[in-house]
C-alpha cells in the first residue's frame, strides 16, 4: 500500500517529471537549482513560483536561489540529508510500500502514553533503534508511543522544538522510509503513534523565510521567540495557515501517524473570526472521518472550549489537553518545591490536585499568582476526564531543571507509589515519560547543537544560566556554574537511557509494578471509561486529604488520599466498592476504610 499527501508547497513527481512550488512574496527573482543547472522560476500571482523539470527525478539535490545570492532549502522538503542549511532532496512518499492497510487507530480510553525523544532513547538514536524496543513497550502495557518533534533541526542532537524544516524528518534519527518503517512496526504490534508538532515558532537556526516570505511573520502578534506566525493577515495569512494545515494532514496521512500533540497553542495568536487551530482540526476531522485520530494540545491558558464534545460525546475539536495543573499539584505536594509556577499551588497543593482530578483544570479563572494575578483558564467541569492527559513527568518537567533530574531522585518511594497509582488507574489518559516506567536513573537534560553559530552557542549557554539564576537555589554562582552546558555532546549523551537498568534490581521491580498496574487497568478501568460519563465531585474530609469520584454509565471510580500524618477514616467504602490498590498500612474494617499518614486507596463499583 502506498500513501501521499498532496500540498502545494514543495515537490511532487508528476507525468512531466517533478513539479517545484516556493511561496515567495517577498523576493525579486527566484532560481531553481537542480544539481549543476540554474533554472529561473517564473512569478505568478500572489508570490508564487512554480516549475515543472522532467529531467527531474526522486533522489535529486535542489535548493532555490533567492535574488541572485542566497540558496535555501526547500521550506516544504521531505528530507535534509546534509542538514538545514544545505540543498533538499526529491523524495518519492510512494516508494515506501506499507503493510497496516487495516489498521484505524484505538479508540482514546485505551491510551496510555509513552513520551520520548528518539535521539536518546536509545545508545543509536534511531527509528530503527527504537522500533526494537516497541515489543517490550507493548507488553509492560503502553499503547500510545508519541515522539517528541522530529522536524528538522540544526546540528545533530536537539530536543525537536528548534525544527525549521517541518516537513522532513531529521537525518540524526535515520530516512523518511525509516520512520515510515517505525510507525509500520508499531501498527503491527497494536500500537498507535502519535506526533508532537511545533506550530508557534521557527528555531534560531535555518530558517530563512524572513529572507524571501517576510509576511510569513508578523509583529502584530509577539512571541518568546520573536514576530509570530501571520496566520490572519491580509498579506499572506490563508497561505500560511494552509503552510500548517497541510502539514498536520502530512503527517497523518503520509507517515500514517494516529494523532498529533500541537505544543504550546497558546503563543498562536488569530484575530480572524474562525481561529486556524478550529479551521486545523475540522480539516482532519472531514478528511480522516473513518480513523481514530486524536488532537492533543499543550496550552497554558487552559481554554476548555477547544475541548469541547459533540451530543454523542465526541471531541468538535480537539481530544485533549495536557493538563499541567495535576502535574503542577501534584508536584508541589510530593517535593514542597514552591518556586516558578509551583507557587500557584503550594498553598493547598492537596485542595488544587482535588479539583484538577475531579474537574479538569485547577485554574478556571482564578487568578494565577505567577502571572501577576492575571486571571487563568475556563470553567472546565463539563468536560469529561479523557480531556485531559495526566502525568507526573514529561521532557519539559525533567529537562527544564537545572540537571535533569527525574522524580525518583525527588521523592520517597512510598509516596511515588500512592501517585503513580492514581495516575494509571485514574480515568484520565495517562503518560509516562521515556525511562519511568523503571524509575531510570539517567537525567533528561536541555541540549542544542549550534556548533556551526558560536555566538548563538554562547547566547543559549548564557541564557540557560541566566533562567535559574531567578531560583535560590542559583543565586549563587558557583551553583550556577555546575548548572550542564547545553551545547556540550556530554549533556546529550549523559541523557540516553540505559535499557538493561530496567532488568535489575530496585529498577526491576517498579516496572513489574508499573506492569501490574497498567493490567489492572486494562481489565476494569479501560471497560469503565468506555461507557459514558457522568459527573464527577470531590471532598476534602481535612485539608491534607480528599475523596475523588468520577461516575460512569456503568459505574463509579474512586480515588481517597491521606497526606496527612495522622490516620483518616473513611466511612462508605464496602457497599459495592470494590478495592483495586491500596497503600501499605490501609485497613479495612466494616463499612470504614482507614488510610495511615500519606496513603491512598483506588476503589470502583458497578452500576446497578
Amino acid at each position: 500500500m502506498q500513501r501521499l499527501h498532496r500540498m502545494p508547497f514543495g515537490t511532487e513527481l508528476v507525468e512531466e517529471g517533478v513539479r517545484f512550488a516556493l511561496w515567495a512574496p517577498s523576493a525579486q527573482e527566484v532560481a531553481l537549482v537542480l544539481g549543476e543547472r540554474t533554472i529561473g522560476m517564473p512569478v505568478e500571482d500572489g508570490g508564487w513560483r512554480r516549475l515543472t523539470v522532467r529531467e527531474a527525478k526522486a533522489g535529486d539535490r535542489y535548493a532555490f536561489r533567492i535574488d541572485g545570492s542566497l540558496s535555501i532549502p526547500d521550506p516544504a522538503s521531505r528530507f535534509q540529508p546534509d542538514d538545514v542549511h544545505k540543498p533538499s532532496l526529491v523524495v518519492d512518499p510512494t516508494a515506501y510500500r506499507w503493510s497496516d492497510s487495516n489498521w484505524t487507530g484505538r479508540p482514546w480510553e485505551e491510551a496510555v502514553i509513552y513520551e520520548v525523544h528518539v535521539g536518546t532513547a536509545t545508545p543509536e538514536g534511531t527509528y530503527a533503534a527504537l522500533a526494537g524496543k516497541l515489543e517490550e513497550l507493548r507488553d509492560v502495557g503502553i499503547t500510545v508511543i508519541e515522539l517528541m518533534p522530529v522536524a528538522d533541526f540544526p546540528g545533530r542532537r536537539n530536543w525537536g522544538y528548534d525544527g525549521v524544516l517541518l516537513y522532513a524528518p531529521d537525518a540524526a534519527y535515520g530516512t523518511p522510509d525509516d520512520l515510515k518503517r517505525f510507525v509500520d512496526r508499531a501498527h503491527s504490534l497494536g500500537l498507535m503513534v502519535m506526533l508532537d508538532v511545533v506550530y508557534n515558532h521557527f528555531g534560531p537556526s535555518g530558517n530563512y523565510l524572513h529572507t524571501y516570505a517576510k509576511s510569513f511573520f508578523t509583529e502584530r502578534h509577539p512571541t518568546p521567540w520573536g514576530a509570530g506566525v501571520n496566520v490572519d493577515g491580509k498579506n499572506g495569512g490563508q497561505v500560511v495557515r494552509d503552510f500548517f494545515i497541510h502539514n498536520a494532514l502530512y503527517w497523518l496521512e503520509e507517515y500514517h501517524f494516529d494523532g498529533l500533540r500541537l505544543d504550546a497553542v497558546h503563543e498562536i495568536r488569530d484575530d480572524r473570526s474562525e481561529h486556524v487551530l478550529v479551521e486545523l482540526a475540522e480539516r482532519v476531522r472531514t478528511t480522516l472521518p473513518h480513523r481514530e485520530i486524536h488532537l492533543v494540545l499543550e496550552n497554558d491558558s487552559n481554554e476548555a472550549s477547544r475541548l469541547d464534545r459533540d451530543p454523542s460525546g465526541e471531541p468538535r475539536h480537539y481530544t485533549a489537553q495536557w493538563n499541567d495543573d495535576v502535574h503542577h499539584a501534584w508536584h508541589a505536594l510530593l517535593t514542597d518545591e514552591d518556586e516558578g509556577y509551583y507557587a500557584d499551588y503550594a498553598d493547598e497543593p492537596v485542595r488544587w490536585l482535588a479539583r484538577a482530578l475531579a474537574e479538569g483544570f485547577a485554574y478556571q479563572g482564578e487568578p494565577s499568582p505567577h502571572r501577576d494575578n492575571q486571571p487563568r483558564g475556563e470553567d472546565s467541569t463539563h468536560l469529561p476526564p479523557d480531556a485531559f492527559v495526566a502525568f507526573l513527568q514529561n521532557h519539559d518537567q525533567i529537562g527544564n531543571r537545572a540537571f535533569g533530574d527525574r522524580l525518583s531522585d525527588l521523592v520517597a518511594p512510598e509516596k511515588r507509589a500512592v501517585a503513580y497509582a492514581a495516575l494509571l488507574l485514574g480515568p484520565n489518559p495517562p503518560m509516562l515519560f521515556m525511562g519511568e516506567d523503571w524509575a531510570a536513573s539517567t537525567p533528561f537534560q536541555f541540549f542544542v547543537d549550534f556548533s556551526d553559530d558560536p555566538d548563538l552557542s554562547k547566547a543559549v549557554r548564557d541564557g540557560r544560566r541566566r533562567e535559574f539564576g531567578r531560583f535560590s537555589a542559583f543565586a549563587d554562582k558557583t551553583n550556577a556554574a555546575r548548572i550542564p552546558d547545553p551545547t556540550q555532546a556530554t549533556t546529550f549523551e549523559a541523557s540516553r537511557l540505559d535499557w538493561s537498568e530496567a532488568e535489575r534490581e530496585p529498577h526491576k521491580g517498579i516496572r513489574d509494578e508499573i506492569r501490574r498496574l497498567l493490567e489492572l487497568r486494562r481489565r476494569h478501568v479501560v471497560p469503565l471509561l468506555a461507557s459514558r460519563f457522568l459527573d464527577a465531585d470531590y471532598s476534602l474530609p481535612r485539608p491534607d486529604a480528599f475523596d475523588v469520584i468520577w461516575h460512569y454509565e456503568t459505574g463509579d471510580l474512586r480515588f481517597t488520599l491521606n497526606t496527612g500524618q495522622s490516620p483518616l477514616a473513611m466511612s462508605d467504602t464496602r457497599n459495592g466498592w470494590t478495592l483495586l490498590w491500596k497503600s501499605d498500612g490501609v485497613t479495612i474494617d466494616g463499612d470504614n476504610l482507614t488510610l495511615p499518614q500519606w496513603a491512598g486507596a483506588i476503589l470502583m463499583n458497578e452500576a446497578a
